[in-house]
């Protein structure tokens, strides 16, 4: 009986980790978003891996580095008017462990002159207790 209410605790405890690991990855994502439509990049990258490794794969293939995409996405949305307002739509949040998380999505921008939008993954890892986005695969 002692194993049955142990088995039925971890079994308990597991459910409601990945809850709230789910909704710490929703916030991360509404509050990257948000960060977005303050027309605010640097908070928008809070976001993501503050690594040289860190993996963003867009229209023009691989890019490596916290930086590197920082300033590709300051290239390519040079103003509040260019990034337009975000939104997403989560078709998908996999718990692959305890660490790592597969994410699938929609975005849209809303802009003055068009509407563009498509679909992201996103590899994210728990580092130091905190969802970051490793590898980021949009088009």
């Amino acid at each position: 009986m002692k194993k049955l209410i142990i088995a039925f605790f971890l079994i308990i405890c597991g459910f409601l980790c990945k809850a709230q690991d789910k909704k710490a990855i929703l916030n991360l994502l509404e509050t990257q978003r948000l960060a977005w439509n303050h027309g605010d990049l640097e908070a928008y990258m809070q976001g993501y891996w503050h690594s040289d490794s860190l993996l963003f794969v867009g229209k023009s293939g691989p890019k490596y580095g916290w930086q590197t995409t920082l300033d590709n996405y300051k290239k390519g949305y040079p103003d509040k008017a260019a990034m337009g307002q975000l939104g997403f739509d989560i078709l998908k949040i996999e718990l692959l462990d305890k660490t790592n998380a597969f994410v699938l999505g929609a975005w849209h921008l809303q802009r003055d002159k068009d509407a563009p939008g498509g679909y992201f993954t996103l590899l994210l890892r728990k580092i130091k207790g905190e969802w970051k986005v490793v590898a980021d695969h949009s088009s």
